[in-house]
Order: C-alpha cells, then structure tokens, then sequence
C-alpha cells in the first residue's frame, strides 16, 4: 500500500530534523500571490499555460565553517492542467563560473519543464540559497578550493533546501509526493546524487545530467578541479542509494571532459549504486549545456528510463508560441549553469 500524503511529509521533514533548516511558504492560503510582483523586473512572464508560479521557501542553510544564513529563495514550480495530484520531478540548477554566478537569476527550466509536464508531472525548480537573488557573500556550495575539498558539507546543504522544497511540495494537494524523481544539471546533478544517497520517502529515481563540481571550463577545460574527491563521495554516497539513477553527459563538456564522467559513474557503480550510463557525443561548442540544448537526444533515454519505472505516457517536446514564450526560451538556452 503506497503511504499516505501526510506521512510522506511528516518522513521528508524528519529526513531534515536536527539539521539547521526550516521551511514554510509565504504567498499559501487566503494571502496566496504568485511572487512575480515582487520578483526582480528582469523576470520573465510566467509560462501561463504551464500553470507558472513562484513560491518563496525561507531556509536556513550551514556552510562547511560553520557558519548559517536566513533566506528566502524561490521555488519556481509548473504543472499539467486539472486537480492532480500530479507525481513530481524536483530539477536543480547548476553553478556558474565565478564572474557569472550573480547573473544566474531565478531558474526555471522550462523546456524541460514543458515536457515533464506533458508526461503528467508537476515540476518544482528550486533556486538554491547563494543563487538568483539570494546570491552574495553567503556561498555554502563553494568547495574549498582544489587542496581543500569540503564536498561532503556542499553535498549536505544542497540536498537539504531539495528535500525542504519537496516537503513543501507534499503540502501541495495537486502533488503526488508518494512518488517523485530528483533530477538536476551540473552541481544540481551532484546534488541530485546527494538527495538519493539520503534515500528520502518517495523517491522513485535519479537523473545526473552532467554533474560534477569544481569545473574549470575557461581556464582548464576538460579538467575538473579535485576530480579524485568526486569519486570518493559517490562510491560512498552510492552505498546508502537505493533507487536507479540515470547519468546523462557529452563527451565535449568543458567542465570535466569525456573521462572523469566515466570514472565517476565506475565509482557510484563500485559503491553499490544502480546507474545506467550514457556518453553523448558532441553537441555544440559545449556539451556542458546539453541538458537543454541537446534534448532531442536525452529525451529518447529518459523516455526509456522513466518507462521502465512505470511511467508509459510519452512526453511532447513542443516549442510554446509566442514572442514572449521565445524569450524565455532563448534565455534558457544562453544560460552558463
């Protein structure tokens, strides 16, 4: 018998009790407002026939010194049309480099949120704490440099603000939180992984779009920073992975090249994890983006991966209409996370 919504939701906030976060939602019930007023004006318009909203989760976040930080971050969400409720994939953002990072803003995925919404899910985009509006001089996903990695403590708070969005998600009546998928690009594949390691209620599977940490695309390409580190976490994260988990990279990816993604997924495997690998060939100057500009070829796989969980219905890789539907497209896709 598949758990009840609220023991999902009382099971993802014991997943994050005694760890220094707390989330409730600001813009719910009677004063319930979409957060685009009081967004950024540099927001796009919402993707109406997605459903488009912005929710605000405040989260209390611990970096690898010690130190916490207060905020509110958005959590960018979509959905099908009707009452649901509507199993969930919960996306995470990747990391820009350094002098690109404040220019990241709210993250929203829409092409890819567009076809998982066809599919029947509802989509949750958190914007982790030290990204979009939240970014400053508070960045608890920086790794500690090369000769010191504090990938364990990066894992941990990025993992925490997903599992706090999807408690917020369980309280939701149009989401099915009894069953959901993490998924994410880049450090959201990275923090994917983590999530999984966590094995939290619910979860179904992992998708790792070319995740890593510690890229260095302009400086070194195809040559990560602390690479060995990676494989370390994973083999030992994998251990505690219960679910299957699909690893989706480009063999020109600028930020770790064709080989470490191959070590990296042996590691997860050597650990006792489930993954199914695949090594796309080039797609355009970087395969770094292929996530959203290759989905001509990744969709067919997750097609394959989601079906094999029991999730027959084929999604639609339409383009919406529109000028501003095309914005927002073509700023997806120039995105560098």
């Amino acid at each position: 018998m598949a758990p009840s919504l609220s023991l999902v939701a009382s099971g993802l906030r014991r997943a994050v009790a005694g760890a220094a976060l707390w989330v409730c939602a600001l813009g719910l019930g009677s004063a319930g407002l979409p957060a685009f007023a009081l967004g950024p004006p540099a927001d796009p318009l919402p993707a109406l026939d997605l459903r488009e909203e912005v929710l605000r989760l405040p989260v209390t976040v611990r970096d690898a010194r010690g130190r916490s930080e207060t905020k509110s971050i958005a959590i960018t969400h979509f959905r099908p049309p009707g009452d649901g409720p509507f199993p969930l994939v919960v996306m995470n953002h990747g990391r820009a480099v350094a002098d690109k990072r404040a220019g990241q803003g709210r993250q929203r995925y829409e092409a890819l949120a567009r076809y998982f919404v066809s599919k029947g899910f509802a989509v949750f985009v958190p914007t982790r704490l030290g990204y979009g509006d939240t970014y400053g001089d508070f960045d608890p996903e920086a790794s500690g440099g090369c000769g010191v990695s504090r990938l364990p403590a990066v894992a941990q708070a990025a993992s925490e603000q997903v599992l706090a969005a999807v408690a917020l998600a369980a309280e939701q009546p149009w989401v099915d939180a009894r069953h959901w998928f993490v998924m994410g690009g880049s450090v959201g594949g990275f923090t994917s992984l983590a999530v999984a390691a966590r094995h939290p209620p619910g979860l179904i599977g992992a998708v790792n779009f070319s995740g890593g940490h510690g890229g260095r695309p302009d400086t070194h390409p195809g040559d990560p920073c602390g690479p060995r580190a990676i494989s370390s976490l994973w083999q030992k994260q994998a251990a505690t992975a219960h679910v299957p988990t699909l690893w989706l990279y480009w063999e020109n990816d600028r930020y770790w090249g064709a080989e470490w993604p191959v070590r990296w997924a042996e590691a997860w495997r050597e650990g006792g994890g489930q993954v199914e690998f695949h090594s796309l060939s080039a797609v355009g100057t970087d395969g770094h983006a292929g996530t959203r500009i290759d989905m001509a070829r990744w969709v067919p796989l997750m097609e394959t991966f989601l079906g094999g969980l029991g999730y027959t219905r084929p999604g639609l890789l339409a383009r919406p209409n529109g000028p501003a539907a095309r914005r927002r497209e073509a700023a997806d896709l120039t995105r560098t996370d």
